[in-house]
């Protein structure tokens, strides 16, 4: 941030409530390694300024913007246009700025897909249960499929996303090899039954996340089995009610959220600078800002 200067190009988070994200720091501490002139800031934005938040982009020209809840479906059609990926997505959480042309990605599914591969479970091929359609649910599944993914499972309580969830089943089953189902979270049984078959279960809920940081959506050990990934799109708090259970069961591949947020962070990070962002410096940065 002490690079700032007359010719420094700006980066911003348009979402609400915001001033909690770990956007800034990783972000900033990438262009600071890496010597780049840009700044990323963070913008309280809900979707009743969120017009006036783009226009601003274009105003200020602006390299472009992540954008959060609840204004990930409501900026498209201020966008000028969409990758694939947004398209059929519906949703968007990275802007780029080209000369006044506004283009939307959606990095969260190759956040996911990238972080499992990291760790050494790559989705092709793989049976993958997945709670949650919404704004996170939606971006994992499609990514998943365009990826090789065998087979998708997802289940969503009985409220709005139920429909998003059977949009996203008819998208997968169209437009790749995938094999996609939806149930309502409600059938506990078909909810245990797809686990035990899974090769990966991944909550993209909020449940575990606070003020819910004490329930899970799945309490009892056994419905795990030795084998299964267990992944939570939660990373504050670190370890979830979800993955202690995981964990209770004996289970070894069990994992937060953190690493798909920093590794969509770098995907939105290549898209704006062309260069990749140095994940090493990226997660000593966040650790040294909460404490870990």
């Amino acid at each position: 941030m002490s690079n700032i200067d007359g010719h420094t190009f700006l980066i911003g988070l348009m979402a609400y409530p915001i001033r909690h994200s770990m956007s800034p720091t990783m972000h900033n501490a990438a262009f600071e390694k890496l010597n780049l002139n840009y700044a990323y800031l963070a913008f309280d934005i809900d979707s009743d300024r969120l017009e006036a938040g783009v226009n601003a982009i274009r105003t200020l020209d602006m390299r472009g913007i992540n954008v959060s809840m609840p204004n990930k479906q409501r900026i498209i059609k201020y966008l000028d246009k969409l990758d694939i990926s947004a398209e059929l997505n519906q949703a968007v959480n990275t802007v780029v700025n080209d000369h006044g042309v506004l283009t939307g990605y959606t990095t969260d599914g190759v956040g996911f897909t990238t972080d499992l591969k990291k760790k050494g479970h790559p989705v092709a091929g793989k049976k993958m249960v997945l709670a949650g359609a919404g704004g996170a649910g939606t971006p994992i599944a499609i990514q998943s499929a365009m990826e090789g993914l065998s087979e998708v499972k997802i289940f969503n309580r009985s409220d709005k996303n139920l429909d998003n969830a059977k949009r996203i089943a008819k998208i997968i089953n169209e437009r790749t090899d995938c094999k996609a189902s939806v149930e309502a979270l409600e059938n506990q049984a078909a909810f245990k039954a797809a686990i035990a078959d899974a090769d990966i279960y991944c909550d993209a809920t909020g449940v575990g996340m606070k003020p819910l940081e004490d329930m899970s959506l799945i309490n009892d050990p056994s419905w795990f089995h030795k084998d299964l990934v267990v992944f939570d799109t939660v990373y504050a708090p670190r370890e979830t009610k979800l993955m202690q259970i995981a964990k209770s069961a004996g289970l070894t591949e069990v994992y937060n959220g953190l690493g798909m947020m920093i590794e969509q962070g770098a995907a939105a990070f290549k898209l704006w600078t062309g260069e990749d962002m140095p994940i090493d410096v990226v997660e000593k940065a966040i650790s040294k800002k909460d404490g870990h």
